[in-house]
């Protein structure tokens, strides 16, 4: 009988942020870098596999934030934003060999086309849906032949070079693998085409399955082979009725405009997959069980990953094997605060799934920094 894989569990840095209750900054925490460092140190004493480092207007720069761990973590591999829209792929090229070598071959690098199209237009980009998906097919086209050591001439619609030359290769060969998550045509077009994995935030898994089987027919047409990725919110606790209080703790504080002015913002994206998680809930508060543990609360007032798994240990190991068997073999998750929950995620669920070592944290990564961690959560109970 074989032994199930294991799957990469990565976390996520809230560069723009951290609170205990949406909704309010009653109980926010800035994200200083101070406190982006603390959780990646207790995410790498943990276990976990990889960080995701967001990108946005409202968040601390992603590339600058991954440069500040490489003296701080040895292991955690980093999966830093590449906003494609908002640099030159020669350029980009350069910065990611670099940071590959700083990290000794830890680099990961998830590419985001696009996003808030009012975010976008504030940073100088006036680009349709569609057309910053081909910007990003040219921009990685170039990207990905420089990093594998291509002298490159391109004369495209949205990106000319001549003689392109990347001097400085990247540890990983041939490039630092690119994740990506998009839900449109064009999205999973480009994800065929480009990328080395695929993540989705956490619809049902009916849906996840058709998303899948998706990318996976039309990377077969470009003669490439594509993993698979589930981006989640988790909230789980010793039993279910304890962590079901604890995601209605979460929102306790947001008022009915809280959440219609949050829906309303959405509602003016182009974006696909926003689209695809507002529909989910409809921004009702009395229908977020979407599917069994699947929880839509996050999305009330929080763009992209807005589902989260709810429920003990063991419901929420079931849940991911659920995802797991549709092909799923990455799952980036996060949860409030995240400090905390990186703890709580890892004691509780990390011994139920495969591959993973049963969680004792060392005492110099729970106590001490700008956070105490023993000392929030005496104060939380």
């Amino acid at each position: 009988m074989s032994t199930p894989a294991s799957p990469d569990i990565f976390w996520f840095l809230p560069t723009s942020g951290d609170t205990r209750y949406l909704g309010t900054s009653d109980f926010g925490r800035p994200a200083t870098n101070e406190y982006m460092r603390q959780i990646a140190v207790t995410a790498e004493s943990l276990g976990y596999d990889g960080l995701l480092i967001p990108t946005g207007s409202s968040c601390l720069d992603p590339w600058v934030t991954a440069a500040s761990l490489v003296p701080v973590t040895q292991r955690i591999k980093l999966l830093v934003a590449l906003r494609t829209s908002l640099g030159a792929p020669v350029a980009s090229a350069r910065q990611a060999a670099t940071l590959d070598q700083a990290l000794k071959g830890r680099l990961l690098l998830n590419v985001v086309p696009g996003g808030d199209a009012t975010e976008l237009a504030a940073d100088g980009i006036h680009l349709a849906h569609d057309e910053r998906y081909a910007n990003a097919d040219e921009f990685l086209t170039i990207w990905r032949r420089l990093l594998s050591g291509e002298t490159v001439d391109f004369d495209g619609k949205h990106y000319q070079v001549q003689q392109g030359r990347n001097f400085f290769p990247p540890v990983q060969q041939p490039y630092p693998p690119l994740y990506f998550g998009g839900s449109s045509e064009a999205a999973h077009e480009l994800a065929a085409k480009h990328v080395d994995a695929y993540l989705t935030w956490g619809e049902p898994p009916a849906a996840v399955a058709e998303k899948i089987a998706d990318v996976r027919k039309r990377a077969a047409k470009h003669g490439r082979t594509v993993r698979f990725g589930v981006r989640l919110q988790v909230i789980v606790r010793e039993t279910n009725a304890e962590a079901w209080a604890a995601a209605q703790r979460l929102i306790s504080k947001l008022t009915d405009e809280d959440i219609q002015t949050a829906q309303a913002n959405f509602a003016k994206m182009d974006s696909v997959g926003q689209k695809r998680i507002t529909a989910l809930h409809g921004g009702d508060r009395n229908q977020l069980e979407i599917s069994p543990n699947l929880w839509a609360g996050v999305g009330l007032v929080r763009g992209g990953a807005g589902t989260a798994l709810v429920g003990d240990a063991q419901t929420v190991a079931a849940r991911l094997k659920e995802y797991a068997d549709l092909g799923v073999d990455s799952f980036v998750l996060s949860g409030y605060p995240h400090l905390e929950e990186a703890i709580r995620f890892a004691e509780l669920v990390f011994p139920l799934l495969p591959g993973k070592q049963p969680v004792t944290l060392r005492d110099q990564a729970m106590t001490g920094g700008a956070f105490d961690v023993r000392a929030t959560e005496r104060k939380a109970a």
